[in-house]
């Protein structure tokens, strides 16, 4: 599975941004996905996570209620819808595949094998 995020953006804070993350090969719609972030100086945390038909949704405390994980299994496409921006939402954010069917494995990020190049998002005050 290739990743190729899109969506980059400089908002302010309470806007909204989309994330957009196309892939390619046959076995995305058989795959866990998930959105990860790293901001400056920090570790790379888990964003967002679902599983491969769509149901659970898993979602960091930090961003519950605010973002929307989605995919499309048609269009081979991820999406995170992200609402009411805070400044400390500013990172890079990654999309990231999951072959495992194992449902607790979508917030560890040691279990996704394959990685998109990231986008950043600022989010101002």
């Amino acid at each position: 599975v290739q990743l190729q995020a899109s969506g980059r953006g400089w908002v302010q804070a309470g806007d909204s941004l989309r994330l957009s993350c196309a892939a390619s090969g046959r076995t995305y719609s058989r795959t866990t996905m998930g959105w990860f972030r790293q901001a400056p100086g920090k570790a790379r945390e888990f964003v967002a996570g679902i599983f491969r038909s769509g149901t659970p949704i898993r979602y960091a405390n930090s961003v519950k209620d605010r973002f929307t994980i989605s995919r499309d299994n048609v269009k081979n496409t991820l999406y995170l819808q992200m609402d009411s921006l805070k400044p400390e939402d500013t990172a890079k954010y990654y999309c990231a595949a999951n072959p495992s069917a194992i449902l607790s494995t979508m917030t560890d990020q040691g279990q996704y094998n394959y990685w998109g190049q990231g986008t950043l998002v600022t989010v101002s005050s």
